[in-house]
């Protein structure tokens, strides 16, 4: 399984960005999905998940209600809608998916495979 993660960048607070996660070697929807972040000097934590079927989602509360994690299963990318965003959110974001069916979903341990990151930078 091969992740690659896009979408990141310059933005000022109240903006948005688009994260989108590329799968390649099995489809998005047969695993959850996950995003997790690292701002400097902090350790890598969690951000959002999906299940399998979709039907579940998962966000850490710093997020929830501004950020929202969504896949397109014809293009096997995952996406991670981030708005009203601020200085805090600044990170290098990940996104992440696990070889179990079963997992804690916010746990960064339940994750193997890894996608290389993209920064976001939310500036005042």
């Amino acid at each position: 399984v091969q992740l690659q993660a896009s979408g990141g960048g310059l933005v000022q607070a109240g903006g948005s960005l688009r994260l989108s996660c590329a799968a390649s070697g099995r489809p998005v929807s047969s695993y959850f999905m996950g995003w997790f972040r690292q701002a400097p000097g902090k350790e890598r934590e969690f951000v959002a998940a999906i299940s399998r079927s979709g039907s579940s989602e998962y966000y850490t509360d710093h997020v929830r209600g501004r950020f929202t994690i969504s896949r397109d299963d014809t293009k096997n990318i995952v996406y991670l809608q981030t708005n009203k965003l601020k200085p805090e959110d600044t990170a290098v974001y990940y996104c992440a998916a696990p070889r179990k069916l079963t997992i804690e979903p916010m746990s960064s341990l339940s994750y193997d495979y890894w996608g290389q990151g993209t920064q976001v930078t939310v500036s005042s």
